[in-house]
């Protein structure tokens, strides 16, 4: 039996008709058809998404649905973001855009939803600030001889951007879940989930010299040599609170922005990865990150931050 052809399909196979306006107008009306009898939503939430579909079948254009990828999606997020919506209005047009690409889906328009993969407003706004790659370079030399530990601390901040890790796993990893020559780490995340992690040269590097130099003298203080890679004066493990701060002080003496936190360089190692053209799955699995969406985040970060230095530097912006 032949699979039913939807009029979008038809009207996409056949080129634009004579009257855009219209074939746009039958596209929102069947939308809001649905919702109202299948998905029995109330009069006034069926108006707000008729809204949200005009604003997104104006932004859309020409171009065809089966072709709109979850960065295009992103893109239109941030322009209504940055048009001056509120935060809950963008936050129901996620909502509204997720259920139109649904509808698209049952009536085999598209094949995949990639509106799946749209992460919330209340997620873009809770993004803390992202080091540019020049602040990380100067970040990473922070820490001097004439600091007391700075071989440890060298070594941790470099583990911080070079793998994403959180801080709780860079102060849990122990020295049995190094494997430098391969290249990798294994790091134990949230429920106890482990993964391995790879990590580059100028951080292994570090790594080596550290437990070379200073973490055998930081070991023996205790009665029980500890399992743990970064170890305190004490020569216990490190705790979050003390990573922390050690974050916050070298950010400090170079100059960077009070907010930043051991959590700014994990958002600036996937930042500056997806900006390299790092695949999203591959960034979603090397940050531990149970749902895609969680990593999506930084797509529409990266997108934001491209659109300033557009308008900062392009004479025509």
């Amino acid at each position: 039996m032949a699979k039913r052809r939807t009029k979008l399909q038809l009207m996409q196979e056949s080129g634009p008709p004579e009257k855009p306006s219209h074939s746009a107008d039958t596209i929102r009306e069947e939308f809001l058809n649905y919702l109202r009898g299948e998905c029995h939503l109330a009069d006034n939430t069926i108006e707000a998404y008729g809204r949200d579909l005009n604003r997104f079948i104006g932004w859309v254009g020409k171009k065809r649905l089966d072709s709109i990828r979850v960065g295009d999606l992103t893109q239109f997020m941030g322009t209504l973001s940055e048009s001056g919506l509120a935060p809950a209005s963008v936050s129901r047009a996620v909502v509204a855009i997720r259920t139109f690409f649904k509808y698209l889906q049952l009536e085999g328009t598209v094949s995949e939803n990639p509106a799946e993969l749209l992460a919330a407003q209340k997620m873009w706004q809770r993004m803390p600030g992202v080091l540019s790659q020049r602040q990380v370079d100067l970040f990473l030399r922070a820490p001097r001889r004439s600091d007391a530990f700075w071989l440890r601390d060298i070594a941790m901040l470099e583990v911080l951007y070079a793998t994403g890790c959180r801080a709780s796993e860079v102060c849990s990893l122990r020295v049995r879940d190094l494997s430098l020559d391969q290249k990798h780490l294994k790091c134990t995340g949230k429920g106890g989930k482990q993964r391995m992690v790879p990590i580059g040269g100028q951080a292994i590097a570090a790594i080596e010299r550290y437990c070379e130099e200073l973490r055998g003298e930081l070991a023996a203080k205790p009665p029980h040599p500890p399992d743990e890679l970064f170890l305190s004066r004490s020569g216990r493990a490190l705790d979050r609170i003390q990573l922390w701060r050690l974050v916050k002080h070298y950010a400090k003496r170079v100059g960077i922005d009070s907010a930043i936190s051991p959590h700014s360089l994990r958002h600036s190692f996937a930042t500056h990865l997806l900006a390299g053209g790092a695949d999203l799955r591959q960034v979603q699995e090397m940050l531990g990150h149970a749902s895609i969406q969680t990593t999506q985040i930084y797509t529409h970060v990266e997108h934001s931050r491209l659109k300033r230095v557009h308008q900062q530097y392009h004479p025509r912006a």
